[in-house]
């Protein structure tokens, strides 16, 4: 029993560091202003960050070359990025904590599944009060597989962008080394981002089709990386 909490206490301290090392290493620009969608106010006035990881249940999302699916992995980094959220007094929502998707009761097929998923997703940030939604994923490109790198897609609403714009500078820092990506715009098919009005961010942590980048996706040491990073970029976007 000793042994467990020793080693609980352990890892938390390692996560507190590893937090408190990549926060400040994105806001070491002589300021350290943090963002107004996250400044403090009322407890009426502050956002409440949806984390989001993305597929579940029978939706695995995109699957690297050893049979590895993205769910998972989303799964692993939204914890995560829960847990630090949560240290910096941040209220957040789960839209998933398990393996499994959110689909509605009834739905059979693998398309009703999915179709129910998204929209209780929807439903879900919409219903929350200054709700901001972080969406977890892993890309795949499999007609380049040395394509690597997190980026970082918005959608239109106003203070989308510029949180999108701190976190990809926190990941370009962190897990970007020498290819620095730019935030960019999410497409309109993208259903969770299309279907909300709160602001959304969605980070795609790297390419399950790199065979380099997948084997550190995997790890927790990354995971926990790529969670300071996103963490650290919220908080300090300007």
């Amino acid at each position: 029993m000793m042994i467990v909490l020793h080693k609980r206490h352990l890892y938390l301290a390692g996560l507190c560091l590893c937090f408190l090392a990549a926060l400040g290493a994105v806001l070491w620009k002589g300021s350290g202003a943090y963002t107004a969608v996250f400044a403090a106010g009322t407890a009426a006035q502050r956002p409440t960050v949806i984390v989001d990881a993305g597929h579940g249940g029978e939706d695995g999302g995109a699957v690297a070359a050893d049979g590895t699916v993205e769910a998972g992995l989303n799964l692993a980094v939204a914890l995560r990025v829960r847990d630090l959220l949560a240290f910096t007094g941040v209220d957040t929502v789960m839209t998933r904590a398990g393996e499994d998707a959110i689909y509605d009761p009834g739905c059979s097929t693998l398309r009703e599944k999915k179709v129910s998923d998204l929209r209780n997703r929807a439903a879900l940030v919409e219903a929350t009060e200054n709700a901001v939604l972080l969406s977890i994923h892993q890309n795949s490109l499999p007609s380049s597989p040395s394509t690597h790198g997190a980026q970082v897609f918005f959608n239109g609403a106003e203070s989308a962008a510029p949180l999108a714009s701190g976190v990809q500078e926190a990941l370009n820092q962190a897990v970007n080394e020498g290819k620095a990506k730019s935030p960019a715009a999410i497409g309109a098919s993208v259903y969770l981002m299309k279907n909300i009005t709160a602001p959304g961010v969605l980070v795609e942590c790297g390419f399950l089709t790199n065979e380099a980048e997948a084997a550190k996706l995997k790890t927790p040491e990354h995971q926990l990386r790529l969670a300071a990073a996103i963490t650290a970029g919220l908080l300090s976007a300007e």
